[in-house]
């Protein structure tokens, strides 16, 4: 059976590599006589699953010593409670950049047990930008200052953080984790969900700074407890196993068929500037994002007809092209080309645009 370009926003396309080691890994996973999906989390074979993944993330990420890797479940919205329950409790305020759908959802959810300001919002531009910053307006003596890095839904993304100071920097990673080399350090806090660059859905990742762990309010529940997680090594509870040894393959792939996260980077700044280069050119698509805040994993774009995006989308689909709807609250077409996406997909999907566009302009 051929496989399609699946250009979905998460659950996300999965490597070949990783597809295959885990379909050989099925039913016997390193002469254990079982699947990793039914095997003890509790068992020394497991054990040697789960810490592999986090010192090959470690090693990957470069992650400093003094931060703690934990494996979650609840998605990264659960992350929207959990981060003021632990971190907004010294002055109880929080800062927010509201760049698109997530970044307002950790707002609303942060709400409820703080004072939060929103610094800054692209909203008034269905959030096509990132908004300038001035460091001055930034709340002093916040708890932490929040930004979602790459805006899924819309394709804007930083290219510079915010200066905060001593205040800690958190940021969602979700839709841009692994997609290139980042400075850990530079905050106090990153977090995503996994299953758009890391495997697949169920597993959550967070990367948090040792002194930012046991300080949360006494009504926090167990399971949202950064301490908990840590003092267990995030097996408090059955973690997510499959997905934890799905993300540990992607890792090995990143690393031993890539070349590292450079190597990465350099092949996602390609397959983006394929794209981008014939939406720029093209009579009938274009971008919706300014070009300054353009993400490499997320394009978003539009013919201006709303019957003609339909058009595009369903004779994509006909033609191997699955998932380019764009989200719910914009319309139009968004290709995630996460990293999973070989840049011959990007040459296929210009090829077939270039056609199209030739077919109905």
């Amino acid at each position: 059976m051929k496989r399609v370009y699946n250009f979905s926003a998460g659950p996300s396309v999965l490597p070949e590599w990783v597809l295959q080691k885990a379909a050989e890994e099925m039913l016997d996973y390193q002469g254990s006589g079982q699947s990793v999906m039914e095997m003890s989390h509790r068992s020394k074979v497991y054990e040697g699953i789960i810490q592999g993944c986090e010192a090959l993330l470690r090693k990957t990420m470069n992650i400093p010593d003094n931060y703690k890797v934990l494996f979650l479940q609840g998605g990264a919205s659960s992350q929207f409670a959990m981060i003021p329950l632990n971190l907004m409790n010294g002055t109880g305020k929080a800062d927010f950049v509201l760049t698109g759908q997530w970044a307002k959802k950790a707002y609303s959810e942060a709400k409820k047990y703080g004072e939060c300001r929103v610094i800054a919002s692209s909203e008034d531009k269905v959030y096509t930008y990132i908004p300038k910053l001035d460091p001055a307006s930034f709340t002093k003596d916040a708890d932490y200052f929040h930004i979602c890095l790459n805006n899924t839904i819309y394709g804007t993304v930083y290219h510079e953080l915010p200066q905060t100071g001593n205040v800690p920097l958190i940021a969602d990673l979700s839709s841009c984790i692994l997609s290139e080399p980042i400075d850990v350090s530079k905050f106090g806090m990153v977090y995503a969900g996994a299953q758009k660059n890391m495997g697949p859905a169920g597993l959550t990742v967070a990367i948090i700074r040792e002194d930012l762990i046991g300080h949360a309010r006494e009504i926090t529940p167990t399971m949202f407890d950064y301490k908990t997680h840590v003092d267990n090594d995030s097996m408090y509870n059955t973690p997510p196993t499959y997905a934890i040894y799905i993300c540990g393959l992607v890792l090995e792939w990143l690393n031993d068929v890539v070349g590292g996260l450079d190597k990465m980077a350099q092949r996602n700044r390609a397959k983006a500037a394929m794209l981008y280069e014939f939406l720029d050119q093209s009579k009938l698509f274009r971008g919706t994002v300014v070009k300054e805040d353009r993400s490499i994993m997320n394009i978003p774009f539009v013919t201006g007809d709303e019957e003609m995006d339909k058009k595009f989308v369903k004779a994509a689909e006909a033609a191997g092209f699955v998932n380019l709807k764009g989200h719910r609250t914009v319309g139009g077409m968004r290709a995630s080309i996460y990293n999973a996406m070989p840049i011959q997909g990007i040459q296929d999907l210009v090829d077939f645009m270039g056609k199209f566009e030739k077919e109905n302009a």
